[in-house]
């Protein structure tokens, strides 16, 4: 330790940041970087519509489906183990990507992509928890997030460059040497390994159901409003009252229900992260419309001024991680729930008119909510449950993460269709596209609002702070 009170970070320290902070990037670098190439790939491997939404879709049903039996797997058999052959899975995937000649062969290593994100998502953010000490948790949860924002922010900058350039097989190919980089400094330098619960068995009955009822509940809300999208989201809750119906009698269950029933902390903050991801993830998608529609511009200019808003949230995300190491992590999240509302909010005021500036002050406001309340809320989730439990805590909050981020886009879709109907958005019906922006944002502020509810009344008052 130095005299400045800073801990030097051991051997073991760097290489799992580093690895895990690479990792995080990898994920919704991908998503986005291959949601600039859709029109390129479309083109090349001549799909319609349908096709091409499966594309997209497929690499988040795999993650969903993934998540949580994953985290399960990594402690009963090993974080790293699970860690290391999910970067093997995703840079297979990535590497057939590079190849393959069909639609069917691209959304299968889609699927082999999004299950090997599944993999190092869940058990990355558990291996940083297991190695470093509740006191410096918040901080390096807070450079994983930032590499996560990164990603976001990059993917559509560095996609269309390379899709331009190089060809859209080119994004898939450069995932290749990082993943093997990955794993590399995965086998040879992070040295140990991490068990939460072993002599467990899989409870495989669990992933099954869970696996039927996530599957129809996020691909119903990519059908929103359609009678189909309905149907599947009936099915998926149906499915999910099983599934947790089995977890109850189950001698291993893949998800301990009881992290929710008698945890406080963990299912306030874990209903904070999913309100707050189902208020704020459509308001890019409403707001590119919105620029390139109502202001004008074009794609790429439209792209830069909405990356005021990840940007802002990869340079704060490390420094709200490390006031929540000095503070309580419920006062800093809750203070970045309350701007992410005040964003949202001042949002539902824009007209034709609204000024450039006050679109990216406002942009810079929600990325500086949004920073302050994932880092310290993620920290406050991990730091919630044993350790034989980190695994599993860290599938479902990027499992929330991920529902909050559907349900964020189903609500979109739905008011859309409502107001404006299948017809193009053009100037004869600007006026119903405002009112769907406005409707979507005003129910995003009374879902933030909700969070804030949450995530201030996590832990009871006067309860001690946990900080395992």
């Amino acid at each position: 330790m130095t005299d400045s009170g800073q801990q030097r970070h051991s051997p073991l320290e760097r290489s799992a940041l580093f690895v895990a902070t690479l990792t995080s990037f990898l994920g919704p670098f991908m998503i986005s970087a291959v949601n600039v190439a859709l029109p390129t790939i479309q083109a090349e491997l001549q799909m319609d519509a349908v096709q091409l939404g499966w594309v997209a879709t497929a690499y988040m049903l795999a993650m969903a489906v993934g998540l949580v039996p994953a985290g399960k797997i990594a402690d009963i058999h090993g974080r790293k183990r699970l860690f290391a052959t999910g970067i093997g899975v995703y840079t297979l995937g990535s590497a057939a990507a590079v190849a393959i000649d069909s639609t069917t062969m691209l959304i299968a290593t889609r699927v082999l992509q999004g299950l090997g994100a599944a993999m190092f998502v869940t058990t990355g953010m558990a291996i940083l928890t297991s190695i470093f000490p509740p006191n410096r948790r918040g901080r390096v949860i807070g450079i994983y997030v930032s590499a996560v924002y990164v990603g976001l922010s990059a993917g559509p900058f560095l996609g269309g460059l390379l899709t331009q350039h190089f060809g859209w097989r080119s994004i898939f190919l450069a995932m290749v040497p990082v993943g093997l980089l990955a794993l590399a400094l995965t086998l040879y330098f992070l040295r140990g390994e991490w068990r939460g619960e072993p002599g467990q068995r899989l409870d495989t009955t669990g992933c099954l159901l869970y696996a039927l009822a996530i599957l129809p509940l996020v691909y119903g809300a990519t059908r929103l409003p359609e009678t189909t999208g309905i149907l599947l989201l009936l099915t998926g809750i149906g499915f999910f009252l099983l599934f947790f119906r089995q977890q109850q009698h189950a001698p291993f269950p893949v998800f301990e229900l009881r992290l929710f029933t008698s945890n406080r902390v963990f299912a306030y903050s874990s209903l904070a992260a999913l309100l707050h991801y189902s208020a704020t993830f459509a308001v890019t998608f409403l707001l590119s419309l919105y620029l390139q529609y109502l202001k004008g511009m074009p794609p790429h200019l439209a792209g830069t001024v909405l990356m005021a808003q990840p940007v802002v949230m990869a340079l704060l995300s490390p420094f709200a991680g490390r006031f929540a190491d000095q503070w309580e992590p419920r006062l800093i999240a809750t203070t970045g729930m309350g701007l992410t509302v005040l964003g949202v909010l001042l949002f539902i005021g824009l007209t034709p008119e609204t000024g450039l500036p006050l679109i990216v002050g406002n942009l810079i406001l929600l990325g500086t909510g949004f920073a302050l309340f994932s880092s310290p809320n993620m920290s406050a989730i991990m730091g919630a449950v044993e350790k034989r439990h980190y695994g599993l805590a860290s599938g479902t909050v990027a499992t929330m993460r991920l529902l909050g981020q559907m349900f964020s886009m189903a609500m979109a879709t739905v008011v859309l269709n409502l107001l404006i109907g299948r017809q193009p958005i053009a100037p004869a019906n600007y006026h119903l596209f405002l009112q769907s922006l406005h409707t979507v944002f005003l129910f995003s502020a009374a879902l933030c609002t909700a969070g804030i509810f949450f995530s201030w009344f996590r832990r009871p008052a006067g309860s001690p702070v946990d900080r395992r």
